[in-house]
């Protein structure tokens, strides 16, 4: 079975389990963190890596520059918010990652590269930190598309 597949199947699995419940009652009420693919541990690594690479241009909480959506006179976009208020929840995860490693050039923006600055367990520890910040209706919304982007890429 293939990554994407072993993905789906956790992803279903997950949402199962919750509407269903122990013994098919009712769930308890899940807690932010027991939906999500990453730990406390990576959100508290990636905040500090977040505020020193990112925070500059992103804003300390993910905030994004004001007037994200407009063209600078260079023709580039400011730098988006990352929490969740913005377009990066569109994106799989493997995006966001390549994103952050080449930079946002290739995508028509200014972000510089961190391939050669940050490994890529950080690069994860940063996208669960911008994660984080996330309401559970926009992280199930972005689980719901990348689980599709990859059934999607498995035909």
């Amino acid at each position: 079975m293939s990554m994407k597949a072993n993905y789906l199947l956790i992803a279903v699995s997950a949402v199962l389990l919750v509407a269903c419940g122990k013994d098919g009652m009712a769930p308890e009420k899940p807690k932010l963190q027991e939906l999500r693919w990453y730990s406390a541990k990576q959100v508290n690594q990636g905040q500090q890596i977040y505020q020193d690479n990112c925070a500059q241009c992103h804003g300390s909480d993910g905030e994004g520059a004001p007037n994200w959506r407009k063209q600078d006179p260079s023709g580039k976009f400011p730098a988006p918010p990352l929490n969740g208020s913005g377009h990066a929840w569109h994106h799989p995860r493997e995006l966001l990652r390549m994103t952050i490693r080449l930079g946002g050039t290739p995508l028509g923006g200014s972000m510089p590269l961190f391939g050669g600055k940050l490994n890529a367990a950080e690069i994860d520890s940063v996208i669960a930190w911008m994660q984080s910040h996330w309401s559970n209706e926009t992280y199930n919304a972005w689980a719901k598309r990348s689980a599709r982007a990859a059934l999607s890429q498995e035909k």
